[in-house]
């Protein structure tokens, strides 16, 4: 009886408590396994979220010093860098190629222009040899600091394909230290060139004129023989020179923003310094060939300006001839002894 009563006693006493406390552990474990499932979830949610902002370029925080420390990822580098490749790189290619092709196939059918009454072999005074060296100085160190960008720019594509490694990386280092070091010297020229020159570079009512018979340098059909009147510099000569006034600075200040590492910039004004000095480089390569091709190969005796200074009296009447009637009224006309 004894022994019977005691089992009963378990039975309805110690079973069901034991009973209780596997569900209470049963109910804790699956409670503690969906707390765990949540936190994993959250983790994440979070690790989402935080990859998220940072492809955005949120910024964190971070013990390095420095501008812009905390942003893990550039965003505006790299939309920049796509804009440069998919539109600054193919226009310098079309800069250089293009405008060189057109007046070369320009040259071969319309020929140069040439002096209606050939040369006189009296030489008038136009540049003083304070002119001329600004213009040497200044026309070297752009022709330096294109060749250099043109490399730093398209180089990857037309030349590293070709050359073994250490020829590329010989290239590119000299060209990038070559365009750091010219480009003070242009910077100083340009100045010097704007300043002295701006006088003379006003835009007239006649101006416009040059336009329309396209200088007097198209030699067949209604245009052949017009030759407008013109001031010390043609339209096309002021045109040249206020985009490398305007595009000049442009490239001035964006190339001291580049060199300076010490200015400590956002990354917002790096990348935009980089397109813009991009883009005016572009629009002065492309008046620079324009301006070569027509002060050398498509004016005959345009040369002999920048050479020595003088010009054939026959080519200041045809092509500048408002300026020779003024030095000619005023008594400042001067010729080559």
């Amino acid at each position: 009886m004894k022994l019977t009563s005691l089992r009963s006693l378990f039975a309805s006493l110690v079973l069901p408590l034991v009973i209780l406390m596997g569900l209470g552990l049963s109910t804790s474990a699956l409670a503690a396994d969906g707390q765990n499932s949540q936190q994993i979830a959250n983790a994440k949610t979070s690790d989402a979220d935080l990859w998220r902002a940072v492809k955005a370029g949120d910024s964190g925080y971070t013990v390095a010093q420095g501008s812009e420390a905390g942003v893990l990822i550039n965003v505006v580098g790299n939309e920049g860098k796509n804009i440069k490749n998919e539109y600054l790189t193919p226009a310098m290619g079309v800069a250089v190629l293009g405008v060189f092709a057109a007046f070369l196939i320009f040259y071969f059918v319309n020929g140069p222009s040439k002096l209606t009454k050939g040369f006189s072999g009296k030489m008038v005074l136009r540049w003083s040899k304070a002119d001329l060296i600004i213009h040497w100085v200044l026309a070297i160190s752009c022709l330096g600091l294109i060749f250099t960008g043109i490399n730093i720019m398209l180089g990857k594509h037309i030349l590293q394909p070709y050359v073994g490694e250490g020829v590329w990386a010989a290239l590119i280092y000299g060209s990038k230290t070559i365009h750091d070091y010219v480009g003070p010297l242009f910077i100083v020229s340009w100045i010097l060139c704007v300043v002295k020159w701006m006088p003379l570079q006003t835009l007239k009512m006649y101006d416009l004129k040059w336009f329309l018979v396209v200088g007097g340098y198209i030699n067949f059909g209604p245009f052949k023989g017009k030759h407008p009147d013109s001031g010390f510099a043609n339209a096309g000569e002021k045109m040249w020179f206020w985009t490398l006034a305007i595009f000049g600075l442009f490239i001035s200040v964006s190339g001291i923003m580049l060199v300076l590492p010490g200015l400590e910039l956002p990354r917002e004004a790096s990348m935009a310094a980089l397109l813009i000095h991009g883009l005016s480089a572009i629009i002065i390569i492309a008046f620079t060939i324009v301006h070569i091709w027509m002060a050398t190969v498509l004016s005959e005796g345009g040369m002999e300006c920048m050479k020595s200074g003088y010009c054939d009296e026959n080519w200041a009447v045809q092509h500048h001839n408002l300026w020779y009637d003024e030095i000619k009224e005023n008594g400042t006309l001067e010729y080559k002894d």
